[in-house]
């Protein structure tokens, strides 16, 4: 089912630009590359360390606040994420792009699904992404496949993000496109905060939406440039041209040598870990 309306709580819309709207907390549950860090097989110092803020699991984010919970890609690992966090339950998803590493964890929804009475829950997405999810997870969404109850399948209502600005669940989201290589992907912006994981090249238009940003979450794969993600380097150039309060890397692999990163830091910028919770 596809819904080109966006949700919108209507009692939180009419707070959403009041001075005195509760604070929120922005989760990182997930700071690492697609393979996961440590990486199946390596052997390296990050690999083996035994340090819990260089264990990193695949990509994502959660935006809580009074109004609800905001998943951002539904990875491979949202089920361990869930647990490790305390968290129960989404009542929105915000889809930044297709690839496996940000997808292949949809059918966990199904918990959502049951803590929300079975009604189904609400993805926010570009059609192309849309189109990938409906190939991939073509059980749940073709007539005839076998299912063994209503409960084995994930139950989605789908929702166009809308330019330039849509509501959801009370918040003002702002859509960000970038660059990830050749893939369009999106990154968001939540009032002061923005966050743009998966990126190699922000374009010209974009820049005009990340003015003012205070805290900024950004790719930062490895030392060495990459081909699709910003190098820790490059992401420390876009940090000093935005000039946000504070900034967080993620999407890490074990080829960012914490011990290099730290002697390079500013004292505003930060490696980001899983399970990092940010107040805003």
């Amino acid at each position: 089912m596809t819904n080109d309306v966006p949700i919108i709580v209507p009692e939180a819309q009419e707070r959403l630009f009041a001075e005195d709207l509760p604070s929120r907390e922005f989760i990182l549950l997930g700071t690492g590359t697609s393979v996961g860090v440590p990486l199946l097989g390596c052997r390296c110092d990050v690999c083996r360390s035994t340090d819990p803020k260089l264990h990193r699991t695949r990509s994502s984010a959660y935006l809580a606040s009074p109004f609800g919970g905001i998943l951002i890609d539904t990875g491979p690992d949202l089920r361990q994420q869930f647990l490790r966090e305390g968290l129960t339950h989404a009542d929105a998803i915000l889809m930044t792009h297709h690839h496996a590493d940000h997808i292949f964890g949809l059918d966990d929804i199904r918990a959502f699904n049951i803590v929300r009475g079975g009604s189904p829950l609400p993805i926010h997405c570009d059609p192309d992404v849309e189109k990938v999810l409906r190939r991939a997870f073509a059980y749940a969404f073709e007539e005839g496949t076998f299912q063994h109850s209503k409960s084995s399948i994930p139950k989605i209502e789908f929702h166009r993000i809308i330019r330039p600005r849509f509501d959801v669940l009370g918040e003002q989201v702002i859509p960000i496109p970038l660059k990830h290589g050749p893939t369009d992907v999106l990154g968001f912006r939540f009032g002061k905060l923005a966050y743009c994981t998966d990126v190699n090249e922000i374009p010209a238009s974009s820049w005009e939406l990340l003015q003012g940003v205070e805290i900024l979450i950004i790719d930062a794969l490895r030392m060495e440039p990459h081909p699709t993600h910003f190098s820790f380097y490059e992401a420390l150039g876009i940090i000093e041209k935005l000039g946000p309060r504070k900034a967080y890397l993620t999407h890490i692999s074990c080829r960012l040598d914490p011990v290099e990163a730290a002697r390079h830091l500013p004292a505003h910028v930060e490696l980001g870990y899983d399970g990092l919770r940010i107040p805003f």
